[in-house]
């Protein structure tokens, strides 16, 4: 593929360190994909909130990405920007808020993500009265579903394309659910839409078991990572740490180790971004060869960690990947 200004700048400067990391991590994610590889990419933080989506829904859509672990926050945050990006306000003196600046925010419903505030009415509610009623149309119906399928459901009826504020080929969430890609959503009730969905359980309005739960995303992964991982196998790219990452990279040692089939292939390609720090004894920021003790990676996977800001560091790599 021919490289345009973005790669070959990145090229030509990133030799040392950390950018070299970078240029690594981004020549072995292009092989392992010419191989015939397969990648998972997973996003922890607030990625979605840091629009994420400007390079990430080129890359769902041009098959660069076959499945995405996320959190609730990264699922929800990318829809509440497509509908809702006007009314965020940037704070870029974040820093300097006192406590009762930070209390007018609140009071003005503003939620304060670093230096971006996401608008409540405009986001979190507007979001909340269509989601509802798919929620509420599935339990009439007897239906169960995962957290990101709703959100599919509620994407491509078409029911908030009257709100959009951004160009649609910038939302994530909408690429993915266009090609119909599987997601991983662990720990999706800590979301606002988890919570939201939680309040309604309390309430008596709907069933728990409305929401399929974390414990059968894992048995869904098991059997979608068997169906996937022959040939080059699949792939593990990380952005960040926390649950988005663990709970899918557990699923080679869960079925090698919990259910012995001992035909489990390691996952065949690591990277992470990270600004974890090793010593914290923090799961995130475990260097890639500690994997290899869980039964993760083997010892010849190709192995990377850029220990920098996602926010910098992603959609160059992802710029590589799609040769801008």
């Amino acid at each position: 593929m021919n490289k345009g200004p973005v790669s070959q700048f990145i090229l030509h400067h990133y030799r040392h360190f950390n950018a070299a990391a970078l240029i690594d991590a981004a020549k072995g994610y292009e092989t392992h994909l010419q191989e015939g590889g397969k990648m998972m990419v997973t996003l922890a933080g607030a990625m979605s909130t840091a629009e994420l989506g400007l390079s990430l829904a080129e890359m769902i859509r041009q098959d660069k990405i076959a499945i995405i672990s996320c959190t609730g926050a990264n699922l929800e945050e990318d829809i509440m920007n497509l509908v809702a990006h006007s009314h965020y306000k940037r704070v870029p003196n974040y820093r300097d808020l006192s406590p009762q600046e930070e209390w007018d925010l609140l009071e003005n419903h503003y939620n304060r993500v670093t230096d971006t505030c996401i608008p409540e009415e405009e986001a979190f509610r507007r979001l909340q009265q269509h989601i509802h009623k798919i929620w509420k149309d599935a339990e009439t119906a007897g239906e169960r579903y995962f957290p990101h399928e709703f959100m599919y459901k509620m994407l491509l009826s078409g029911v908030l394309q009257q709100y959009y504020e951004i160009d649609p080929k910038n939302s994530w969430m909408l690429a993915a659910a266009e090609k119909n890609i599987p997601i991983v959503v662990p720990g999706w009730e800590d979301s606002t839409m988890g919570n939201i969905f939680a309040s309604y359980v309390i309430k008596n309005e709907l069933k728990a078991s409305t929401m399929k739960s974390g414990i059968e995303y894992m048995v869904w992964l098991s059997e979608w990572y068997r169906a996937n991982s022959s040939g080059k196998g699949v792939g593990f790219f990380q952005i960040g740490g926390g649950i988005a990452g663990d709970f899918p990279i557990c699923v080679v040692p869960m079925m090698y180790q919990d259910l012995e089939w001992h035909d489990v292939p390691f996952w065949s390609y690591f990277c992470q971004i990270s600004d974890s720090t090793t010593s914290y004894g923090s799961y995130s920021g475990a260097v890639p060869n500690e994997k290899i003790t869980w039964g993760k990676l083997d010892i010849s996977t190709p192995k990377f960690i850029v220990e920098s800001d996602a926010t910098i560091v992603a959609p160059l790599i992802f710029a590589y990947l799609l040769g801008w």
